[in-house]
C-alpha cells in the first residue's frame, strides 16, 4: 500500500483555480501503517521539497509584476474596510497579474490620532484611556474569529502600549521620542490584522515590523530620514534566502528603527516612503499607493467637484504638485523611485476597477496644457524692501541668512535687485516671524499681508505664454487681483498669490477653462498668434 503526501500549499492553489500536476512522491508504509527505515527519511525529505518548489513555480504566473501595495488608513478605517482590503489583494494575486512582495500599512482609521490624543490626556490629566483603540482592534479581531496566538499579539501589543501611557501618567513626560514609541503602535497592530485576515482567506502572509525587512533611519525623532545603508538591507531582507517570495510580507509603514534600535517615525508622507524604498531597493516592476480617490485628481475634489484623474504624471510634476498643497507622494517619497526609475501608481481602494495615476520618469512634455491645480490656503506674504540701497548680493545674503537663523522655509519667491517678495505657509511658528522681522527692520521696509492663498499650475513649460495668456484673461474678466506671480526653477510650475477670498473663485475659474471645456473667455491657442501674423502680413 502507498500513502500519498500532497503538500497544504497545493491545496491553496486548487482552491483558487490553480492547476499543479505534482510529481508523485509517498512513504512506503508497512501493514502496521509505519514507516520503513530512517534512510528513506532523506528521499523522502527530498521529495517533499521537490513538490513546493513545483508549486512555487506555478503559483504565480512568470508574466506577473512584482509589486508593493501601499494601503493608508482611511482604506483600514473598520473590518468591513480590512476585509476588502485583503481579498482586493488576492484578487489581484488570483488574476496573474501581480505579486505583492510587500503590502505596506498605516494604523486603521483615526488611531494615530487617537494614540496622540491618549498621550496628551495622560500628560494633562495624569489618567490612561486606550479604550477607543482597543474597542477598534478588539471588534476587528472577533469579526475574524483570529486565532488565539494572533488575538495574544495584538493583544500584548496594546497593554504595552497601556503601559506606557502609565508611564507617561507617572513622569509627566512625553518627549519626541517617546511620542514616536507611543504612535507606532496603531501600524504594528495593523500589519499583524491584515497578516492574520490573508491567511484566513487563503493567502499565504506574515507581519513584519519595518525595522525587521530593512527599514533603518537617523535619530531625529519625528522626522527620521532613512539611512543609507537601509536599501542594502532591504534587498539582503527580501532575498528568496531570506524571505519566500510567495509569502505576502505585511510590513507596517511610518516607523523605523534608529542605530540605537529605538522605534522613529519618517514624518509626513512616511508610509509611502515605506513603500518606495522597498520597492527600490528590491527593484520591483511598480510600487502601487492605494487611496481612496481615483488616483491623482486635476484639483482638490472638495472645492472642485468635476475635478477628473489625470491618467500620467512625471516624477518632476508629482514632486511639485504635493509640495504645492496636493495629496498625492510627499515628495521625499519619489526620491527612492526616481533612482531606478520605477513607476508608481495611485489607485482607488474603493474603486479598485479606476485605472488610476501612474508616476513614471517623462523626458518629452505631454500633450495636456495644465496637468493639475493645486493651492495652499492661509499663507503670509513678505515684501522686503532694502532701505539701505545695498548691492544684490550683500542684501539677498543678509535676508536669507534671517530666514535660515530663524528656521523659516520659504514656498516661492520673486526678486528684483533691491526687493524681494516671499511667501511662507502657516506652518512657521509666530515667534520666528515675528523675530525675523525686528531683525530686518535695519536695513529693509517689511510689509506683511496675512490670509492670502497660493495657487499653482502644474503645465507645460513649452506652453507657458499660452497658459498665462488664457490665466489672465480669466483673472481679469473676474476681477481676481494677483498679488505676487512666479515661476519655479523646475519650470512645471507657475504660482499665483491671491487673497483668501478670491482662491475659490479663481480655481474654479480656471478649471472650467482647462479641464471642463467652460471657460469664462475664450482660451487662447498657439494657432491663434499663426493666424494673427497671417492677418497681419495681409495688412
Amino acid at each position: 500500500m502507498r500513502r500519498y503526501i500532497l503538500p497544504l500549499s497545493s491545496l491553496l492553489l486548487v482552491a483558487h483555480g490553480f492547476v499543479w500536476t505534482p510529481r508523485p512522491f509517498f512513504v512506503p508504509t508497512s501493514p502496521r501503517g509505519m514507516t520503513t527505515s530512517e534512510n528513506d527519511a532523506g528521499d523522502v525529505m527530498n521529495d517533499y521539497k521537490n513538490g513546493i518548489s513545483a508549486i512555487r513555480m506555478q503559483s504565480f504566473d512568470s508574466t506577473a509584476l512584482d509589486v508593493t501595495m501601499k494601503f493608508g488608513g482611511s482604506s483600514l478605517a473598520n473590518f468591513e474596510r480590512v476585509d476588502h482590503v485583503a481579498n482586493l489583494i488576492k484578487d489581484q494575486i488570483v488574476s496573474g497579474i501581480y505579486r505583492p512582495r510587500a503590502v505596506i500599512v498605516s494604523a486603521m482609521g483615526k488611531t494615530t490620532n487617537s494614540l496622540l490624543s491618549a498621550g496628551e490626556f495622560a500628560l494633562s490629566n495624569s489618567r490612561v484611556n486606550i479604550d477607543p483603540i482597543r474597542t477598534l482592534h478588539t471588534a476587528t479581531m472577533n469579526h475574524f474569529d483570529f486565532p488565539a496566538n494572533t488575538k495574544a499579539e495584538i493583544e500584548s501589543l496594546l497593554q504595552e502600549c497601556e503601559d506606557m501611557l502609565n508611564g507617561v501618567r507617572l513622569i509627566q513626560e512625553l518627549s519626541p521620542k517617546s511620542l514616536d514609541q507611543l504612535v507606532s503602535y496603531g501600524e504594528r497592530c495593523s500589519a499583524r490584522i491584515m497578516a492574520a485576515r490573508l491567511n484566513q482567506i487563503g493567502v499565504p502572509a506574515q507581519a513584519y515590523d519595518s525595522w525587521e525587512v530593512g527599514i533603518l533611519t537617523d535619530s531625529n525623532f519625528g522626522d527620521a530620514a532613512l539611512l543609507p545603508q537601509s536599501e542594502k538591507a532591504i534587498a539582503e531582507a527580501f532575498s528568496d534566502t531570506h524571505m519566500d517570495p510567495d509569502v505576502v510580507a505585511v510590513v507596517t509603514g511610518f516607523i523605523g528603527h534608529d542605530p540605537n534600535g529605538r522605534i522613529t517615525t519618517l514624518g509626513r508622507g512616511g508610509s509611502d516612503l515605506t513603500a518606495t524604498a522597498i520597492g527600490a531597493a528590491c527593484q520591483l516592476d511598480e510600487v502601487q499607493v492605494w487611496k481612496d480617490v481615483d488616483g491623482i485628481l486635476s484639483s482638490d475634489p472638495r472645492l472642485v467637484p468635476n475635478a477628473i484623474p489625470v491618467p500620467d504624471v512625471s516624477y518632476e510634476e508629482a514632486s511639485e504638485m504635493a509640495y504645492f498643497g496636493a495629496k498625492v507622494l510627499h515628495p521625499i517619497a519619489m526620491v527612492p523611485v526616481m533612482k531606478y526609475n520605477i513607476p508608481v501608481r495611485v489607485k482607488n481602494s474603493y474603486n479598485p476597477s479606476a485605472v488610476g495615476t501612474v508616476i513614471v520618469n517623462r523626458n518629452t512634455p505631454s500633450n495636456r496644457l495644465v496637468t493639475a491645480i493645486t493651492y495652499k490656503r492661509n499663507i503670509k506674504l513678505l515684501d522686503i524692501q532694502s532701505t539701505n540701497m545695498l548691492g544684490a548680493y550683500g542684501f539677498l545674503s543678509k535676508v536669507f541668512a534671517e530666514f535660515e537663523m530663524h528656521k523659516l522655509s520659504v514656498d516661492v519667491l520673486a526678486s528684483s535687485e533691491v526687493s524681494i517678495s516671499l511667501t511662507l505657509d502657516k506652518k512657521q511658528r509666530d515667534e520666528n516671524m515675528n523675530s525675523l522681522l525686528k531683525n530686518l527692520g535695519p536695513y529693509a521696509d517689511v510689509a506683511l499681508k496675512e490670509d492670502m492663498s497660493l495657487l499653482t499650475l502644474i503645465a507645460d513649460v513649452g506652453r507657458t505664454s499660452e497658459v498665462l495668456a488664457t490665466v489672465f484673461r480669466v483673472f481679469c474678466t473676474q476681477d481676481i487681483k494677483v498679488q505676487m506671480m512666479s515661476q519655479g526653477a523646475s519650470k512645471v510650475n507657475i504660482s499665483f498669490v491671491l487673497h483668501d477670498s478670491q482662491l475659490e473663485e479663481a480655481v474654479l475659474s480656471l478649471h472650467k477653462c482647462f479641464f471642463e471645456n467652460q471657460c469664462v473667455v475664450e482660451p487662447y491657442h498657439s494657432e491663434q498668434k499663426e493666424d494673427d501674423s497671417l492677418i497681419a502680413a495681409a495688412a
